[in-house]
C-alpha cells in the first residue's frame, strides 16, 4: 500500500471500471445494488468488488477510500430470497452465495483505507450486515435497519453475528437478532451502527463528498489509526500505549507526517498528494 496520497488515481493493474466497481478520484466507488431483483444484494458487485479490493489489499490497486452504495430504492434489501427459493439444491446454492459473499466481506475488512457507506432507504440482512464493516455510515431519518434473517427461517451472515456484538454489545446484539428489530436511522445513530444522519435527499452525495475528503488526505495516518484500533481489543492499556508510542514516533519521520507539522507550522492547507 502506499505510505501517502501520491498516486491515488493511478491504476496500477490492469483494473477497469465494471458496471458494479469503478475508481474515480481516488475512490473504489461499489455499487452493491441495483433496481434489478429488487435491491438485494448484487452477485457481479460481490464477485467484481472482491477482485477489485483483493488488487487494493495486494498493494497493485492504489486507492484512498473505499465507498458502499446502492444506486436503487434502497441501500441493499438484503440476499436475492427469489433466487434462493428457485435453487434446485438450496442448500448448496446459499452456500455457495455465502461463500462469495464472505470472500468479499474478508477483502473489505482487510483494507487499510477508511470505508464509508452511502446507507438510504433500507439497509436488510446482507445490506446490514455491510454497514456493520463501514468505518464511516452516513444515513437519514428515512434509512432503516434489520437483520431480516428470522423472517425467512434463516441464520445470520456477513460477519453479523462478529460485528453487530462488538457495536452494540452482546446483549443487545442478541435481542435485535432474534427478534429481528426493525430499527430507524435515529435508533442506529444512537446504537453507533450509522454514524451520522444527513437530509434523505443527500445521503449518497455526501457519502461521495466524505470518500473524496478521505481520498485527498493522510492515507498512512488513516492505516495506522485502523491498525490501531483493530488490536486495541485484544491489548492492555499498557500494550496499546506501546503500540500508539511506536506508530506515533514512525509517523513523525513519515513524508505525511512531516507535511503535517510542516504545513501546521508555516499556517498553510497541507499537501498530501
Amino acid at each position: 500500500m502506499p505510505t501517502d496520497a501520491a498516486g491515488y488515481s493511478a491504476i496500477v493493474t490492469n483494473f477497469e471500471s465494471t458496471n458494479h466497481v469503478e475508481l474515480v478520484d481516488g475512490v473504489l466507488k461499489i455499487i452493491v445494488s441495483t433496481d434489478s431483483a429488487g435491491t438485494s444484494l448484487s452477485g457481479d458487485a460481490v464477485t467484481e468488488g472482491a477482485a477489485a479490493l483483493r488488487s487494493v489489499n495486494a498493494g497493485d490497486l492504489r486507492v484512498g477510500c473505499v465507498l458502499l452504495v446502492g444506486t436503487g430504492a434502497n441501500f441493499c434489501a438484503g440476499g436475492n430470497v427469489r433466487a434462493f427459493a428457485s435453487a434446485d439444491d438450496r442448500g448448496s446454492y446459499v452456500r455457495a452465495v455465502a461463500d462469495g459473499f464472505h470472500a468479499f466481506v474478508l477483502e473489505l475488512a482487510a483494507t487499510t483505507v477508511p470505508v464509508v457507506a452511502g446507507v438510504h432507504g433500507w439497509a436488510a440482512g446482507a445490506g446490514m450486515s455491510l454497514v456493520c464493516h463501514a468505518d464511516v455510515a452516513i444515513g437519514g431519518r428515512a434509512t432503516k435497519m434489520r437483520p431480516a434473517y428470522p423472517g425467512i427461517g434463516f441464520t445470520p451472515d456477513g460477519g453479523m453475528t462478529w460485528t453487530l456484538p462488538r457495536i452494540v454489545g452482546s446483549v443487545r446484539a442478541r435481542d435485535i437478532l432474534l427478534n429481528d428489530s426493525i430499527l430507524n436511522g435515529e435508533e442506529a445513530v444512537r446504537l453507533g451502527l450509522l454514524s451520522r444522519l444527513v437530509g434523505d435527499d443527500i445521503i449518497v452525495s455526501e457519502a461521495e463528498r466524505l470518500a473524496r475528503a478521505f481520498a485527498a488526505g493522510p492515507t498512512s495516518a488513516y492505516r495506522g489509526a485502523k491498525e490501531l484500533l483493530a488490536h486495541s481489543e485484544h491489548r492492555t492499556l499498557a500494550e496499546q500505549l506501546e503500540a500508539e508510542a511506536v506508530s506515533i514516533s514512525a509517523a513523525a519521520v513519515g513524508p505525511t507526517g512531516r507535511e503535517g507539522v510542516d504545513a501546521f507550522v508555516e499556517k498553510r492547507r497541507p499537501d498530501f498528494s
